[in-house]
Formats: structure tokens, C-alpha cells, sequence
């Protein structure tokens, strides 16, 4: 796996070849480059677009974390991480599939950068914090001690507990409570694709008719029979939908 340089880590990351513009797809908050599975070479082959994938810092076989999340850990991402990476790799005007804080990054760096951008694509995003997701994500913690979650995530992480706590901590820790970036959706510009499960057990429909409230160009997707990971519960749908949107980000 090659390495990139951003914001003074190291960041592997993976590229799929393609006739058509670069997709940059952004992880999950436990997520990695391997823990996307299959579903990248499944957006290039059902796209045609080249489509490049990277562990954040921390995550996956990138530098491990040095220290705790801070509450604007995604903003850092977007605003700093996130252009050094596609500065580095001269991605140019790609579009961004972001699956939960990875999605949130992704509309923070447009809403900041609203010329950069070829168009979104955000499964089970969020634009703030509600009630379901501290509920959720605090009987994650318990699994993780009291289940084999932490052996199951071990498998896409270099150090695993970092990770985990980094994410955990930082979802509960009483200041994220006020975490909110719907002041940067007003600037985006560009078409969006909002995915959002009917069974998402860390987020409402709310989260996606925000968006929809604030960009006008948002295309909303509810798939019933569906949870947090669309492109894991719901993958047929999730490329149709995909393979239906992307034209408009071309045009």
C-alpha cells in the first residue's frame, strides 16, 4: 500500500483506475482503507470513474494517533488534512463519497472550498449531534469491552484502542454535545447525493433534511430495511443511486 504526506502524517491510501474524473472516498469514524471492503473496486466498475480511498490519520496502517480527538477533530480533517492529501496526489476537482464522519468532512471541505469540488456523495452523514447517536455510540463502548468488536476492528487498524477511544471519547465527551457544521452548507454549491437508512441507530431522516433545506441541488435517498452502513445493508441500492447521480456532477 503507498503512503501520502498530509498535515505531517503519513496516510496510506489505495487508487482504482478509471475513465472518468476522481472520486475520494472518506471513511467512516472506526473506519479504514480495508474496512471499505469490496465497495471501491464496485463504485469504479460500476462508474467508470477512478477512485482513490486513504486511511485518515490514525486509522488503518496510516500514523497511529498521538494523543486524544479534540471536538473539531473533522474540521481539522477538512480543512487542513484533506487538501494537503489531494494537493499531494494531484487530485483535481474530484468528487468526495463520505460515509458518516467521513461524509461530515466531506461537507465541511466543500462548504470551505465550494469551487473544488465536482459534487458529494454522503451516506448516513451528520450536520449535528442527536440524542440517538450519544445512546448508540455509548453502548458501542460497552460492546467494544464486552464483545469481539475489538478484535473485529483490530483487523483493519495498525493500533486499534487509540481509534476506538479517539472516536468514543470524543462522540461523549460533554463540549461535542454543541458539535454543529450546518453554517458551512449554505456554500456548497455543487449537486449532493444524501443516503440516510430508515434503521440508522446513530442518526434521524433529520440529519439528511437539513441538508436538503440548505443545498438546493440534494437528492435525497431513504432506503427502508437499512442502518448506519448503507453501502454494507443496502449496496445494490446505494450504486444505483450512485450510478444515477454522478452524470450531473460531470455536467
Amino acid at each position: 500500500m503507498p503512503f501520502a504526506q498530509a498535515a505531517g502524517h503519513r496516510l496510506e491510501y489505495r487508487r482504482l483506475e478509471g475513465t472518468h474524473p476522481p472520486i475520494v472516498m472518506l471513511h467512516e469514524g472506526l473506519g479504514s482503507v480495508s474496512m471499505w471492503k469490496r465497495f471501491p473496486e464496485e463504485v469504479a466498475r460500476a462508474t467508470g470513474h477512478e477512485v482513490w480511498v486513504y486511511s485518515r490519520y490514525g486509522h488503518g496502517e496510516s500514523d497511529p494517533l498521538a494523543g486524544p480527538r479534540q471536538p473539531r477533530y473533522m474540521h481539522d480533517e477538512a480543512l487542513d488534512a484533506l487538501p494537503e492529501f489531494l494537493k499531494s496526489l494531484g487530485i483535481e476537482r474530484p468528487m468526495l463519497l463520505g460515509h458518516s464522519d467521513g461524509a461530515s468532512i466531506a461537507l465541511i471541505y466543500a462548504g470551505a472550498n465550494p469551487q473544488a469540488l465536482a459534487g458529494l456523495i454522503v451516506l448516513a452523514p451528520h450536520v449535528f449531534v442527536e440524542d440517538r447517536s450519544t445512546r448508540s455510540i455509548a453502548a458501542t463502548g460497552k460492546a467494544y469491552f464486552t464483545t469481539d468488536l475489538r478484535v473485529k476492528l483490530a483487523r483493519h487498524h495498525r493500533d486499534v484502542d487509540p481509534v476506538f477511544r479517539g472516536w468514543n471519547d470524543i462522540w461523549l465527551h460533554p463540549d461535542f454535545r454543541r458539535w454543529n457544521i450546518e453554517e458551512y452548507l449554505p456554500s456548497i454549491g455543487v449537486p449532493v447525493l444524501a443516503v440516510q437508512g430508515r434503521d440508522d441507530e446513530y442518526g434521524t431522516m433529520e440529519q439528511v433534511r437539513r441538508i436538503a433545506q440548505a443545498i438546493p441541488r440534494t437528492t435525497v435517498v431513504e432506503i427502508e430495511n437499512c442502518g448506519h452502513s448503507p453501502h454494507r445493508d443496502q449496496p445494490e441500492l446505494v450504486l444505483a443511486a450512485i450510478c444515477k447521480f454522478v452524470p450531473d456532477c460531470q455536467s
